[in-house]
């Protein structure tokens, strides 16, 4: 208890109160923003911020645009989650709001490309990049803050409330994204798409509150601790230095999960619009039915983490998605409403879920906590930037350059990505019976001894 009078902090129960209320509440408004400016992207942006020659390629520039924040991602991801292993977790979860809700209130203010010309689209793209640096410690710190904040046999659900909250800011703004749509065309590419953006000032506000109620992580104080009287070192030096295996293993989940999941959600999309003559307001509204489901799904896969193993349930969301892989465009070339309603739920509502979900516990598993933010941030932004912000180009590059819009090309894509997220999972580093104690912090329940009553491994206090 040596260390009680330098961190008292609120009681338990209270800190997790707190902690589950930032976590949840803090990623559905962050979320609500970053998805947004990916619904919009796919169904406006194009025709309002860039030169008009038909609508495929104003889609593809836009998609561009998409794809810059991803690129940023893994500069926020470094950045940030080396700030987070320095100076604290709390910290960076308040910094990084303030810089994802004013970046998304100003695009909301931007003037068109028909105002200003090409101003327009270089404004929008730099925004997006700060979007982008934003989300790319989002994910990770909170991740990290939940698993930290958890019992040993809670990690699971815990570490699954990022995922929780990403869909519910999933589910907010393809609602907004579906009330826009049921609009008249002209006032959505007026002003009516403006107002969800402008109105992230004030979600900012409420975050940022929320934020400022979460303690900080116990493990990060018990790291500086020991760490006293050592010399300070660099946490993302240490981490390419010594914990390299594991950073591949996150980067291997990130390259495969979210090709899937950006093909499901957001590729989706502009294939039902621009290919397929499906009303905008169909394809959004499939969104806010799966987005509705996940929050249902996300719970229990993340209960199923800690009772079979967060590997486990992450390889079989790999495996069924696999196999849903060309069923997925099957069922939307169906062009019929209910549908693809049914497609999106099972795609973005079931299988993405069941590979997001347990990536709170596997991915921060990987690491000890002195590197824990800037390990998950680093493996699973660089993999957002090369397969989430380019797959939805590559698919829409795909359909577009066949003369039948043939999507098997996709499909394959969406194996090929299943197929590295079961591989990540095999090749797991928190259970490796050779890994330090520092790295096996939450071994999966088959990683437990029998007689050792199920206690995991934990680092010295």
């Amino acid at each position: 208890m040596a260390n009680a009078p330098h961190n008292p902090g609120p009681p338990p129960a209270v800190a997790r109160r707190r902690v589950a209320t930032a976590t949840i509440v803090g990623s559905a408004l962050e979320w609500y923003d970053f998805y947004l400016y990916a619904s919009m992207a796919a169904l406006v942006f194009g025709k309002i911020f860039f030169p008009q020659s038909d609508d495929a390629a104003g889609t593809m520039a836009a998609f561009a645009t998409f794809a810059a924040g991803f690129l940023a991602r893994p500069l926020g991801g470094i950045m940030f989650g080396h700030l987070a292993d320095r100076i604290g977790r709390r910290n960076v979860l308040i910094i990084t709001f303030v810089l994802m809700g004013i970046s998304t209130g100003l695009i909301g203010l931007l003037p068109t490309y028909e105002s200003v010309g090409v101003a327009a689209p270089i404004a929008l793209v730099i925004l997006r990049i700060f979007q982008g640096l934003g989300a790319g410690a989002e994910y990770s710190s909170a991740a990290v803050v939940a698993y930290e904040h958890a019992d040993e046999n809670r990690r699971g659900r815990q570490g699954a409330w990022p995922a929780l909250g990403l869909n519910l800011g999933l589910l907010l703004s393809s609602l907004t994204v579906t009330v826009l749509t049921s609009l008249d065309e002209e006032i959505l590419l007026t002003w009516g798409w403006r107002v969800p953006f402008v109105a992230s000032f004030a979600l900012a506000g409420v975050g940022l509150w929320v934020r400022s109620r979460v303690p900080e992580s116990p493990d990060f104080h018990q790291n500086k601790k020991e760490q006293e009287g050592s010399a300070q070192q660099l946490p993302f030096v240490t981490l390419l230095r010594k914990q390299r295996r594991g950073l591949l293993v996150v980067l291997a989940v990130s390259l495969g999960y979210n090709a899937l999941s950006y093909i499901f959600k957001t590729f989706s999309l502009a294939y039902l619009s621009d290919f397929q003559d499906v009303s905008a307001s169909v394809g959004a509204f499939g969104v806010t039915l799966a987005s509705a489901t996940a929050i249902v799904t996300v719970p229990l896969f993340g209960w199923a983490s800690d009772r079979f193993g967060s590997r486990k349930v992450l390889a079989c969301g790999g495996v069924a998605s696999a196999l849903f892989a060309f069923p997925f465009f099957v069922l939307l070339d169906t062009q019929n409403s209910v549908v693809i309603w049914v497609c999106l739920i099972i795609a973005t509502g079931v299988l993405a879920p069941a590979m997001f979900a347990p990536q709170g516990a596997f991915l921060s598993r990987q690491f000890p906590a002195d590197v824990r933010v800037s390990g998950v941030g680093t493996g699973r932004e660089l993999g957002a930037a090369l397969s989430g912000g380019l797959a939805p180009l590559a698919a829409l590059a795909i359909v577009g350059a066949s003369a039948t819009n043939a999507t098997w090309g996709v499909s394959l894509i969406l194996i090929v990505g299943a197929v590295v997220v079961v591989i990540g999972a095999f090749f797991d580093q928190g259970a490796r019976p050779a890994a330090s104690p520092a790295v096996r912090q939450d071994p999966d329940p088959e990683d437990r001894a029998p007689d050792r009553d199920d206690v995991p491994v934990r680092q010295a206090h």
